[in-house]
């Protein structure tokens, strides 16, 4: 895989990531915890793919095999970082979202009973 295709790669699956992190946020919303789960275990894959190509340009690096940072290579990661932050506060946002859930479900149960 030549640079360029690394790079483009790095994007897409950091692109692809974030796009799972807020479909999961989207279905936790829903109470949809088991398909919020799923969207994050699909969002860990992009991302891991992501971090890959990144640790194998760093790996090159320390080898000895300078690798030219361009505004492109900024850019990878860029989303690569944002995707990992994305991804940190939303499972947050989630844990948030299933306590909500359950206290909503716990008054329910007490205006019923």
């Amino acid at each position: 895989m030549d640079y360029e295709q690394l790079v483009f790669t790095i994007i897409s699956n950091a692109g692809d990531g974030k796009s799972f992190i807020f479909e999961a946020l989207s279905h936790a919303r829903n109470g949809e915890f088991n398909l919020a789960e799923e969207k994050l275990e699909a969002a860990n894959d992009s991302l891991n793919k992501a971090h890959d190509k990144q640790t194998n340009l760093l790996t090159q690096e320390a080898k000895g095999d300078k690798t030219e940072i361009g505004l492109l290579m900024i850019h990878a990661q860029d989303h690569l970082m944002n995707a990992l932050l994305a991804k940190d506060l939303v499972e947050e946002m989630i844990e948030t979202q299933k306590q909500l859930h359950e206290l909503r479900n716990q008054r329910r149960q007490k205006e019923i009973g």
